[in-house]
This record gives C-alpha cells, sequence and structure tokens, in this order.
C-alpha cells in the first residue's frame, strides 16, 4: 500500500528544488575541494554510490564522498573500522561526505529533511510500525540525526523517524535543519559506541505470542 501524502508534502518538494539547486552551485567549489582530497587520501572513484531504500521502499542509488577504503581482505582491510581513515573520520565527522546527496534532492529520491535511507535488506526486519518511516522521502538530515545520530539505538531511532512522518511541517523542518547546523558544528552522536559509524540492524525484539 503506497504511502498518503499531505498537502505539505507538495510544498516541501518545492522547497528542495529551490534549496538542493541553490546547494550545488554554492558549494560546487567546496565540492571540487573535496573531491580532490579525497582522490589524493582515498584513490578513485571519488564518489560512494550505493542502492538505498526511498519512498514505499523502493531503491535508488545514493550517491556521497568516499570516507573508507575498499574492502580488501589481503591487507586486513574489511571491517569499517579497520577500513576508516584519519581523513575519512573528518570527512564523516563534518558531514562534507553529504554534499554530493543533494543531487539525489535534486532528482527527487531523497528530500532535505526526513528518516535517513537505509539498506534494502532492512526491509523484512522493520516492524509494521518502524516500516511507517517509508511514508515520507528519505532525507539528507533528519529528526533522529539532530536527537543524537548514530549514539542512538536503532528502536530509538526508528521511533523518531516515525514521529517525524505524524508530525511532519514547515516549521518541524525548519527547526530540525538549523539544529542539524548546530549538530555538525559540535560534531555529535557521530558513532555509535564500539563502531565507526552504526552497528548493522538485525530486527528489533518482538513480543512473544501467547499460545
Amino acid at each position: 500500500m503506497r504511502a498518503r501524502r499531505r498537502p505539505y508534502d507538495f510544498v516541501k518538494r518545492g522547497g528542495d528544488l529551490v534549496v538542493a539547486g541553490l546547494g550545488l552551485a554554492l558549494t560546487a567549489p567546496m565540492q571540487a575541494a573535496v573531491a580532490v582530497a579525497v582522490a589524493r587520501n582515498l584513490g578513485r572513484p571519488v564518489l560512494f554510490r550505493q542502492e538505498r531504500s526511498g519512498r514505499n521502499g523502493e531503491p535508488f542509488r545514493l550517491v556521497k564522498f568516499r570516507t573508507m577504503r575498499d574492502v580488501n581482505p589481503a591487507a586486513g582491510m574489511v571491517s569499517d573500522a579497520e577500513r576508516m581513515t584519519p581523513f575519512g573520520a573528518k570527512l564523516r565527522a563534518t558531514s562534507l561526505d553529504e554534499l554530493p546527496s543533494l543531487w539525489n534532492v535534486l532528482r527527487g529520491d531523497m528530500s532535505l529533511v526526513g528518516p535517513r535511507p537505509l539498506l534494502p535488506q532492512y526491509l523484512p526486519l522493520y516492524t509494521s510500525e518502524q516500516a511507517r518511516r517509508h511514508e515520507v522521502r528519505p532525507g539528507v538530515t533528519g529528526y533522529a540525526q539532530v536527537s543524537g545520530r548514530n549514539a542512538l539505538s536503532w528502536e530509538e531511532r526508528f521511533a523518531l523517524d516515525v514521529e517525524y512522518v505524524e508530525r511532519r511541517s514547515f516549521l518541524l523542518d525548519l527547526r530540525i535543519l538549523v539544529a542539524t547546523i548546530r549538530t555538525v558544528v559540535r560534531r555529535e552522536g557521530i558513532a555509535a559506541e564500539g563502531h565507526v559509524t552504526m552497528a548493522p540492524f538485525i530486527g528489533s525484539p518482538r513480543p512473544e505470542v501467547g499460545r
């Protein structure tokens, strides 16, 4: 069943187009500099492309700057922690790696604000309530990202995602965008405890059904 749209969703899409277009134009020199730095520190390609789940669970290709080296078992680089470099960690901490995602916003794959897009293999693991996060376009930033980011548990993140779906409005989006600037400046919640990013989602505990 496809998600029902609200009048604000059409206004939001117009704002996304304007801001993403301006953002790409204004950050073009910065993105060029980041691309050169990525090429020097991590090699090519400078962009990271990965399939993610969008609105209604439909797949799309997310675009970001690379922050990790390629998987190389022979060199002992398999896990995220092994592949992450100091340069990549700094790039991720400043969220500069997210700038190419403005292309996804312009294309209509994403919005500026919404639940973060996750891997397609997570789709069958969501509860029916958690799956509601796909009723809207995923965002470059979101309610969970300004409320703890990767320091939150998956269940806390999904609860905030669904809360955003239910409460989405211009004022809430504006609050989240302003709070995003504060979160990036303070470099809050960059990684979950014991991880360089976030532990994989393996499903939430389900209540036992009585016999």
